[in-house]
């Protein structure tokens, strides 16, 4: 394709002036084009002879750069919408190739690292891609020496990779069943003892006469652009079967994951189990070194698995989530790499996961950082009402008879209930006149209080309301007394830590447990002296 048709396919039109000047390139602007792609269709050992004899000798021609990013095109040739659209719409092969294997490696990578995230093993991934480094190394060494220059046939290189990362698994499981090492020491020796040897080993071949380590250097850092229809054809494989194994022992897994011990006893073969996870990461794993490289694969298991945790509950959904983020964050720093010459794609992968976990972290509906701060918000004006209601209540105990009137709709007036004001409640709590007037008004706001000329009243459901929260607060302080050996003048303030979340079932526990004491008496008394107004 021409550099003409490249501009006028991405939005590019030739900038030409309305002065005379204007008017001579536009009329030789057709032939310049006939004679531009005469030159193109040229034979490319004509063309030295061809420039040669139309260069002035005083014009040296001079090569300039091209930095090529993975879809194929440079940078001068495309506007940012241009590039932009086709990376997205995957017009060129290269970058066709590169989205659907790191989209299918990261599905993958999200279904694994959710039981590795429940199993407590992230770093499973990270000592297997470590452990990775010196079966590529001896791979390359054993080739070499057997079949010289044929050291970096990438099937013999995985095969090594493999083979290393199992035995690193392996010593891992190893150091931890048959010895009081922690897995977390055990991972730490294990990856650092392989990683050392790798670097050992890739210092040795450095000093081969076919020993250029470049060549090797993409099982470090990564190498997406160079991905083939056959290394896409791998990852397909490699998902399709992390997908089929893990539908088939989800349930087995699910346990294996949450109860280990449960598990064992019930006769499952836990240690079987653990495995086919094992190996299940360590396949992942090796396949994920040439997308991200052996320092970054540990975060395609990890971070999708991680974000996933903050939106569910449930193993299901979670391994869901985790798949659509890994092949999210796979396809979006794919097709960022595409559009910028100098960004390589594994990075870019992983920093694409990092915003999603940043998002599910911030906005995640059951662990996110805002629904947390507006639950213990929502729970800091329960606990403010649920105070406010048994301090009127204790306030309005001497005059008890028309609180339990009102407490019975049709058997009294509510408005007997006595008028409340500010400085009633003020010097019965360490409430500031602000934030009584704040309870005051969520109280307001969910029909518990309401507003009269000189004060505020309570509501029948709200005089319930404040009964029923001084009732369960005394079940609770009488039972730390009773059964707790708590003193009195402690018991008030560990009541208050508990009575905002007790249980239906529970409460009628207490009564069974307390009222017992009181037969005539539907509300226990106060086991200690109330606080008195100022």
């Amino acid at each position: 394709m021409s550099s003409s048709t490249c501009q006028y396919r991405s939005g590019l039109r030739p900038r030409v002036s309305t002065g005379p000047l204007g008017t001579v390139v536009r009329f030789a602007h057709p032939f310049m084009v006939t004679g531009l792609l005469l030159l193109l269709s040229t034979p490319s050992n004509a063309l030295p002879a061809v420039i040669t004899s139309q260069a002035p000798a005083s014009r040296p021609t001079m090569p300039l750069p091209s930095p090529v990013s993975i879809s194929g095109a440079t940078p001068a040739t495309r506007s940012a919408p241009g590039k932009f659209a086709r990376a997205l719409l995957l017009e060129d092969y290269n970058t066709r190739v590169v989205v659907i294997g790191t989209l299918l490696l990261g599905i993958g990578s999200g279904i694994v690292g959710t039981f590795m995230l429940l199993r407590k093993r992230s770093l499973v991934g990270d000592v297997v891609s470590h452990a990775a480094l010196p079966g590529i190394a001896m791979a390359f060494l054993i080739v070499e020496i057997t079949q010289p220059g044929t050291g970096r046939s990438m099937p013999l290189l995985l095969v090594g990779a493999l083979l290393a990362g199992l035995v690193g698994v392996g010593c891992t499981m190893a150091i931890s069943r048959f010895s009081r090492i922690k897995q977390d020491a055990a991972l730490a020796i294990v990856l650092s003892v392989f990683f050392g040897l790798g670097i050992s080993l890739f210092t040795i071949i450095q000093k081969l006469p076919t020993g250029n380590v470049a060549g090797l250097q993409q099982f470090i850092y990564g190498q997406t652009a160079s991905m083939t229809s056959g290394d896409v054809r791998l990852i397909a494989l490699a998902s399709l079967a992390v997908l089929g194994i893990a539908s088939l022992l989800f349930k087995e897994i699910a346990l294996l994951c949450f109860d280990e011990q449960f598990a064992r006893s019930n006769g499952w073969p836990t240690g079987g189990l653990d495995s086919i996870l094992m190996a299940l990461v360590v396949s992942v794993a090796i396949i994920g070194l040439q997308s991200v490289g052996l320092l970054l694969v540990v975060a395609l298991l990890i971070i999708p698995a991680a974000s996933a945790r903050f939106w569910t509950e449930r193993l299901g959904p979670m391994t869901i989530i985790a798949a659509c983020f890994g092949g999210l964050s796979a396809w979006l720093g794919a097709v960022t790499s595409s559009m910028f010459a100098r960004f390589s794609a594994g990075p870019v992968i992983v920093l694409a996961g990092t915003l999603f976990f940043l998002f599910s972290m911030t906005f995640g509906t059951r662990r996110g950082i805002v629904r947390r701060l507006l639950l213990q918000l929502a729970m800091r004006r329960r606990v403010g009402r649920h105070d406010l209601a048994r301090t009127i209540y204790e306030f309005l105990e001497p005059e008890l008879p028309l609180l339990e009137s009102s407490a019975h709709p049709g058997s009294g007036d509510p408005l007997c209930i006595p008028l409340l004001v500010l400085q009633d409640l003020l010097g019965r709590r360490t409430w500031s006149p602000k934030r009584l007037g704040r309870l005051i008004q969520s109280a307001c706001r969910h029909g518990l209080l309401q507003v009269e000329p000189k004060g505020w009243r309570l509501t029948s459901e709200g005089a319930r309301h404040a009964r029923l929260v001084a009732r369960n607060h005394r079940l609770w302080e009488t039972y730390l007394i009773l059964h707790a050996d708590v003193a009195p003048s402690h018991v008030d303030r560990n009541a208050d830590l508990i009575e905002h979340v007790l249980e239906p079932e529970l409460i009628e526990q207490l009564v069974e447990a307390v009222m017992d004491r009181y037969p005539q008496m539907d509300m226990p008394p106060s086991p200690h002296p109330l606080a008195q107004g100022s």
